[in-house]
């Protein structure tokens, strides 16, 4: 039937047919002023910033040389940090109760041997979420061991534990802070905004700066990244607290600290646990990531083998991190979901009684193999997959790498997308001048949010320029552009068909669970199997990793849309395309928004650490600055890593989005 299905200004109205196209919505939401203003600004602008700067290319005088000073820094912590007052008795504890902590989890972990940790990490997981789930830990730490990596294993799940211990006591202090004290929470919203879109590598060199190489620093810079979910969460699930049960309590006569324990804190349990659940995943990635600073374990294990090319022993310690990121996941899951429904515990092993029995069994197990003599994993039970890898990797270069009739090979896709998409891209940005590239920031900026917005992101696209680093941000930023374009054509594609089937959705639903809990680190090593190294092997690794949060938003964005305007639409005759052109997707508008600003933080996240795979730029002067202790290389590239995401957060972000994130 021809009849256009209705679309309405007000989501979850119905009224009149609206055939307004995309300029005339703009103009009513943001209002005509707004366009009239930076047309008028443009026409003033433009012609005296080309007449003042022809050449288009970043002024030399707006540039500051930060090499020398930060040179100057770095050579007076090296010569003082075992001698400074500053170093001696602050970082120096610090950095000694990290090692002491790690160390300590790390000997208990050994000490209850291979037996030990396989039946108390399945006992802890049969406790919290049932028999399934305890199959499947003990099945993964137990391929932990079979892949031979069960020392590294250990060293991570050490690290791992006292950084997420450290990492939920400062969010919940900061949470609680922030629950607590509107004037607080309007302190922290901002910085915690901040910290969660910068990419992790921003966040290694300075921590090794100051405590040098090694696992002190890989554990701070592990609790910097994965400390502001908890403390963001905490602070929401305290604030949101039922009004009624409040005033209940209050009535009673209570005290802040008794509202606080026996009110807030149960009503907050959901946001606490999935507050715990983001802790552990973000700590799982960082300290995967914080192995390029001497954080050790599985995360070392993959950067050597990435470094040397060795896709087989790269792959053999990403698996590992990969299972314990599921395992994790689940178990964290399956906790929140059980106190969200308020499930009794109906077995016989209730409660304590049931913890009880887990832990003697735990002990029992480990002391029964460690009067045995094998407390350490045996030699005998070990599986070499790294040679059998290499050699499937070599079968690619033969013949999938090129040559392959129709569809060319995955070496002729990287080249026709390097000089196809990324380089015009790159080639298109460096060409434009400056003060354009400014302009056009200011007026996404200002079109989807407020003159604030604009101003903070033309003052970060700004301390780009004057970092002296212009060049390589806009070519990191053409790898972002190109990567974060197929993320949405891909993602939105089949987001739409999960929305539209059921059965689309459930096939999905497992592969987008694994997706989403491996690290960002893990993506990089079948890109460089199937691609080598260059920029578009680490666009393909930033797309396999945003992708999965682009279709579960656009996903429930469009089943969220209101059942009364499809229904009414239906009605009218209106076809599935129309139902989707004209109501769903305009409806779940500020969903997909929030889909876009999502693809772009994780791109981003991951275009950085495709330095360690040929991605150039900004990743590379990070790496090179901590591989060469070249402060003033890398830290200044880490510092417009900060400022690139800051800005395209701001550019990608509505206001109102921004809103909801600290109501």
């Amino acid at each position: 039937m021809s009849t256009a299905a209705p679309t309405t200004s007000a989501p979850g109205a119905v009224g009149a047919t609206d055939r307004s196209g995309p300029l005339q919505v703009l103009l009513r939401r943001r209002g005509l002023g707004k366009l009239l203003l930076l047309a008028v600004a443009a026409a003033v602008l433009v012609p005296i910033a080309h007449a003042t700067w022809a050449s288009g290319a970043w002024p030399r005088a707006l540039t500051v040389d930060l090499t020398e000073p930060l040179g100057d820094v770095y050579t007076w912590i090296v010569d003082h940090r075992d001698s400074h007052p500053l170093f001696i008795y602050f970082f120096g504890h610090i950095s000694n109760g990290i090692v002491e902590s790690v160390r300590a989890v790390y000997l208990v972990l050994l000490a209850g041997g291979w037996a030990g940790v396989v039946a108390g990490a399945a006992l802890v997981a049969w406790r919290v979420a049932g028999v399934r789930l305890a199959v499947l830990t003990a099945a993964s730490f137990g391929l932990c061991g079979l892949l031979g990596m069960w020392v590294p294993t250990m060293q991570t799940l050490a690290l791992m534990v006292v950084a997420v211990l450290a990492s939920v006591v400062l969010g919940m202090l900061l949470g609680l802070a922030a629950g607590l004290s509107d004037r607080t929470f309007r302190m922290l919203r901002p910085v915690l905004d901040t910290m969660q879109v910068l990419p992790a590598f921003s966040y290694l060199l300075p921590v090794a700066m100051v405590f040098g190489i090694g696992v002190p620093a890989a554990l701070i810079a592990t609790v910097i990244y994965a400390a502001p979910p908890m403390a963001r969460l905490t602070a929401l699930g305290l604030r949101g607290a039922d009004g009624g049960v409040m005033e209940a309590v209050t009535s009673l006569g209570t005290t802040a600290r008794q509202r606080l324990f026996s009110a807030r804190l149960p009503l907050a349990r959901e946001e606490l646990l999935l507050g715990l659940n983001q802790t552990i995943m973000m700590a799982l990635s960082m300290a995967v990531i914080a192995s390029v600073i001497g954080g050790g374990g599985l995360g070392d294990r993959v950067y050597q083998a990435l470094g040397s090319v060795d896709v087989g022993a790269a792959l053999a310690g990403g698996l590992p991190i990969v299972l314990l990121a599921v395992v994790l996941d689940r178990v964290t899951g399956a906790a929140g979901e059980r106190l969200g429904a308020q499930a009794e515990d109906t077995s016989v092993l209730r409660g304590g009684r049931g913890w009880s029995v887990a832990a003697v069994s735990t002990v029992v197990v480990a002391l029964a193999f460690r009067f045995a003599g094998r407390l350490e994993w045996p030699d005998g039970w070990t599986v070499n997959i790294a040679e059998p890898v290499n050699t499937a990797k070599d079968w690619m270069v033969d013949h999938v790498y090129t040559g392959v009739p129709v569809v060319g090979g995955t070496a002729d896709w990287s080249a026709h997308f390097t000089t196809g998409v990324l380089n015009p891209v790159r080639d298109g940005l460096q060409w434009m001048p400056w003060w354009s590239v400014l302009l056009v920031v200011a007026t996404l900026a200002w079109l989807i949010g407020t003159w604030k917005t604009a101003l903070t992101a033309v003052l970060a696209m700004g301390g780009i320029g004057v970092l002296g680093v212009w060049d390589k941000s806009l070519d990191t930023l053409s790898q972002v552009i190109a990567a974060v374009a197929v993320t949405l054509i891909v993602g939105f594609a089949i987001g739409i068909a999960a929305a539209r089937s059921s059965r689309v959705e459930r096939l999905l639903r497992p592969v987008l669970d694994v997706l989403q809990t491996m690290p960002q680190f893990v993506y990089l090593i079948p890109v460089v199997g199937l691609f080598a190294i260059g920029r578009a092997p680490a666009a393909a690794a930033a797309i396999a990793y945003a992708v999965p949060a682009v279709i579960r938003i656009t996903t429930q964005g469009l089943r969220e849309v209101n059942p009364t305007a499809m229904e009414a639409s239906k009605s009218l005759g209106a076809t599935s395309w129309q139902q989707l052109r004209q109501v769903q997707l305009p409806l779940a508008r500020p969903t997909l928004l929030l889909a876009v600003n999502q693809a772009v933080v994780l791109v981003l996240a991951v275009v950085v650490i495709g330095g360690m795979v040929g991605g150039g730029s900004l990743g590379y002067d990070v790496l090179y600055g901590i591989a060469q202790n070249d402060l003033g290389v890398g830290l200044v590239g880490g510092i417009a890593v900060v400022c690139l995401g800051l800005m395209l957060d701001r550019v990608t972000q509505p206001t109102e989005r921004r809103a909801e994130k600290g109501a």
